[in-house]
């Protein structure tokens, strides 16, 4: 016997999704010289070979149109401790770069310092998706910033959380 189907209330929908734990990016770009930047967390890889990465952000976003005309992107992964960073990119209006120590990656792009890792792309294709866009980037360069015993930055059932320090099972 099949549960049955019923309309899917917006915020049951985000209850829902909040019990899965993602890890906090920042994706980032320069253009004309002026970086721009906005925290995901629906981050994932999409293929090995070619080495192509995915990120869904909101279609009425004002950061990521200069992304767009720039065609390229930063995925910068935050580690544990860089909390105050995703608030701060998280917010509209904002000077988000106050206080951001960044180089300029390959590709031209910010990298953010002390992030997790990174990874330089070019973008690959754009696809509408309801109220947000599916973004693949097409990786050109990665770089393994932190030492072995960093952990990222995960958001769980609404706020952030790390990971308990135990082995793999």
């Amino acid at each position: 016997m099949s549960l049955p189907c019923t309309a899917v209330e917006p915020s049951r929908f985000r209850q829902a999704l909040g019990h899965y734990a993602s890890g906090i990016t920042v994706i980032t770009s320069r253009l004309d010289d002026e970086p721009v930047g906005f925290t995901c967390q629906s981050f994932y890889s999409v293929s090995m070979s070619p080495p192509l990465v995915s990120f869904s952000v909101m279609s009425n976003s004002a950061s990521y149109p200069k992304i767009r005309q720039a065609g390229r992107f930063a995925v910068n992964i935050l580690a544990c401790g860089q909390h105050d960073l995703s608030n701060q990119f998280a917010r509209r209006g904002t000077d988000k770069w106050h206080g951001v120590q960044w180089q300029v990656s390959p590709l031209g792009n910010p990298i953010i310092r002390d992030s997790l890792h990174w990874l330089d792309c070019e973008i690959h294709a754009e696809h509408p998706a309801g109220d947000h866009l599916i973004v693949i980037g097409e990786v050109k360069a990665v770089s393994l910033q932190a030492a072995a015993a960093a952990t990222p930055l995960l958001y769980f059932k609404g706020q952030y959380c790390n990971l308990a320090a135990q082995g793999a099972f």
